[in-house]
């Protein structure tokens, strides 16, 4: 992996200044929370551990701050963006700190929430710091749009980071847990402070790790199925899975006849599933 040339990666007077120039004022309705310290930027990318030959895809790159650190390591990077005067300036941005790389930039605007492709080779690595009020609908789109992500780490609100990386019988674990738990295995990889922000979030920040599973989750059931089982379970996280599957399976005997036969306990809560058993559930039911 190259090392950054540390005058293109943009720091807090560069981000000021660019933002003034293109009349930008960061949005909560957009959860936009720009990165403004290069050292955060190196972190990121050396802990994603990005490969010459990656195909990056990137998400809400804002002003391009971790676009500008991802690009030096990578073969290409694709950056989504959904703001009309970000995405129409983060191009030149490029241009103008890493001319050498420009070519290897491709921007798609639009809502990632939408993207059903990508220009280029197929991406192979997801970086981004993930707007806070649309994180986990996105990263699970991506990952189930683009089989050919192997490895994610993503930059989220810190307690959607603790969520996504539990396990069964964590207090956190839910519907973020195991939906990302069945495309990928899933860990926290660190903390990040709020004072590497402009504007500085109200909230702490983490980085959780994804990493493509080998083989999928062995099961007769589509994910949708298990989806439907899984939301569910942790519609009603009080309940037994008898009694919070009953309208899934059309009456609490047949839940409990479909959790019986997947080896469940009928008395069982969601919170301390596996995603396998989730899917040995809509297996039962078919």
């Amino acid at each position: 992996m190259s090392t950054t040339d540390p005058d293109a990666l943009l720091g807090p007077a560069d981000i000021r200044e660019l933002a003034a120039a293109l009349g930008v004022r960061p949005t909560k309705q957009r959860g936009q929370n720009f990165v403004i310290d290069a050292n955060t930027v190196r972190r990121i990318v050396r802990t994603a551990e990005v490969k010459p030959d990656d195909v990056v895809v990137e998400i809400g790159p804002g002003l391009g701050s971790l676009t500008l650190g991802l690009l030096e390591a990578a073969d290409r990077v694709v950056a989504v963006e959904i703001d009309d005067v970000l995405a129409g300036a983060l191009p030149a941005t490029v241009a103008a700190r890493l001319p050498d790389r420009a070519s290897r930039f491709s921007l798609v605007h639009s809502d990632a929430m939408h993207v059903q492709e990508l220009p280029g080779p197929p991406p192979t690595a997801l970086v981004a710091n993930l707007p806070y009020n649309v994180a986990v609908p996105v990263l699970l789109h991506m990952l189930d749009r683009f089989p050919s992500i192997e490895r994610t780490l993503v930059m989220v609100q810190a307690e959607v980071a603790d969520r996504l990386a539990a396990g069964p019988g964590n207090k956190v674990y839910g519907v973020p847990s195991v939906k990302a738990n069945w495309y990928s295995e899933v860990k926290r990889a660190g903390s990040i402070g709020r004072n590497v922000f402009w504007p500085a979030p109200n909230v702490d920040s983490g980085l959780v790790s994804l990493v493509r599973r080998t083989s999928p989750v062995a099961t007769t059931a589509s994910r949708a199925e298990v989806f439907a089982v899984v939301d569910a379970a942790f519609a009603q996280r009080r309940k037994t899975l008898r009694a919070a599957l009953a309208g899934w399976a059309g009456s609490p005997a047949a839940a409990e006849a479909a959790l019986v036969a997947a080896g469940v306990s009928p008395q069982a809560r969601g919170e301390s599933l596996t995603v396998e058993e989730f899917a040995r559930i809509a297996e039962a039911k078919k």
